[in-house]
């Protein structure tokens, strides 16, 4: 069997509120409560296994997700619906913006913890 992404841990102040964030702004099925966590579940499998952390600050982490371009507008209109600022850039420095590498189109913006998170319609040296 190849190698797969199987899970990661997504740490938060409130995995209620965390994986309830992520199901709405993705559009993804409700979270199962799995042991400790709140798993999310993406389209190929992969969980986003959503953790309480009892730290004052959490260390942010960046979780990018491909999408096609209809699953983009919607994302992205929830994005806008609920005023997050968004950036065309990792750094986040061109806020209010949207890139178009490799022929695609792409955003970052974060979570309520402060993680990082990407949407691209087109994987990255995929071309154009």
């Amino acid at each position: 069997m190849p190698v797969q992404l199987n899970h990661t841990i997504v740490h938060a102040h409130d995995k209620q509120e965390a994986a309830a964030f992520f199901c709405e702004i993705l559009g993804l099925p409700e979270p199962a409560a799995f042991g400790p966590f709140l798993t999310v579940e993406c389209a190929n499998g992969v969980t986003l296994d959503v953790a309480d952390d009892h730290a004052d600050v959490i260390a942010p982490q960046h979780y990018a997700f491909l999408v096609t371009e209809t699953e983009f507008d919607e994302i992205f209109g929830r994005i806008k619906e609920r005023g997050l600022i968004y950036w065309a850039d990792p750094g986040h420095r061109r806020a209010g913006d949207i890139n178009t590498n490799d022929g695609g189109r792409g955003l970052y913006w974060s979570d309520p913890n402060g993680h990082n998170l990407e949407i691209i319609t087109r994987p990255y040296g995929s071309g154009s």
